[in-house]
């Protein structure tokens, strides 16, 4: 029989990767992890393929338990990792022995969790993605007792005694702030606003408990459209900053539909996206304007130090004679 990890505490978990890419042309969103950030590295820190299948953890408590033993890689938001109740760090490769009780506790300033697997585990497809859709019912959350049929084993790397950390891969870790600065490019309808176009950058907003992975409600000064006449329908790209008639504004994820008539006064960049995939309700964001460049330039440093991870645990896996399997 295949070799298994059994989640016992499922708190709010899903099977998830980077989504459906160059689906929004049939209708589909996007979907995909959150924090597509934390979602890479924690592959690439178990020398997968950024694109495996891992597990997305939300807000609560989560426990699971292999049947062998197992490579994981931890990270997100800051939260309490521990094995068999012996603490494990986060954004560095973690064994876990076969029968061993992994948990993640006490998840704070961020909302969600990445844990990845070396080899990753067997999944579900939708159009080239095991990431849930919920208007299509794919891909529902975890429950306790399902079991995920694991790709590889890897014997245990820690020293039993001392627990000293074989890995020091210096992981490339996101602030996890109290309030949040987003970063967004101009939106194509920024000129309808006028001189209230500003508001989105002199003060906070305030996260909406209705906020959900579909998109985020933000309560604060709101700009407000000062041009008549009404806005077709037409595609939007997730980080969307769209301001309806109303005391709220919409900031589209990856959960968004594909099309929308509100407009749209400024677009979150690709890094903003994933800070945008750990804010909470409660907690308020600032915005702040980027010129395209500016926003390549971070989406390509980000990228770079996660090339550079890779390259680090590629060094580390080959002189411990860890065999990473193809996950793509």
């Amino acid at each position: 029989m295949a070799d298994t990890l059994t989640i016992r505490t499922p708190g709010i978990a899903t099977v998830q990767d980077l989504g459906r890419v160059g689906r929004s042309r049939y209708g589909l969103p996007a979907g995909g992890a959150a924090d597509q950030h934390s979602a890479r590295v924690a592959n690439v820190l178990c020398g997968n393929d950024e694109r495996a299948p891992l597990l997305e953890i939300t807000a609560f408590d989560f426990a699971c338990v292999p049947s062998a033993d197992i490579l994981v890689a931890v990270t997100g938001a800051p939260a309490d990792v521990t094995v068999e109740g012996g603490v494990r760090p986060q954004w560095e490769p973690v064994s876990v022995c076969a029968g061993e009780t992994l948990r993640v506790t006490g998840i704070r300033r961020g909302l969600r969790v990445y844990l990845a697997v070396l080899g990753s585990f067997e999944a579900d497809y939708l159009q080239g993605s095991c990431a849930p859709d919920t208007i299509l019912g794919f891909g529902p959350a975890l429950s306790s007792g399902d079991e995920l049929v694991l790709r590889a084993a890897c014997p245990p790397l820690d020293h039993p005694f001392s627990r000293i950390p074989l890995f020091r891969l210096n992981a490339p870790v996101p602030p996890f702030p109290a309030t949040w600065t987003i970063d967004v490019t101009d939106g194509p309808d920024r000129a309808d606003f006028g001189d209230t176009g500003s508001r989105l950058f002199e003060a906070p907003f305030t996260v909406s408990p209705r906020s959900n992975h579909i998109g985020l409600r933000l309560q604060g000064d709101v700009p407000r459209r000062v041009t008549q006449g009404e806005i077709l329908s037409r595609g939007v790209p997730i980080g969307a900053v769209e301001a309806p008639a109303g005391d709220e504004l919409l900031v589209l994820h990856r959960g968004r539909g594909v099309t929308a008539g509100y407009p749209v006064l400024a677009v979150v960049t690709a890094t903003g996206l994933s800070a945008l995939g750990q804010v909470r309700p409660g907690q308020t964001i600032r915005f702040r304007h980027r010129t395209l460049d500016q926003a390549v330039t971070a989406h390509r440093v980000q990228r770079g130090a996660v090339d550079a991870l890779r390259t680090r645990v590629r060094t580390a896996f080959d002189a411990l004679r860890i065999r990473a399997p193809d996950t793509t």
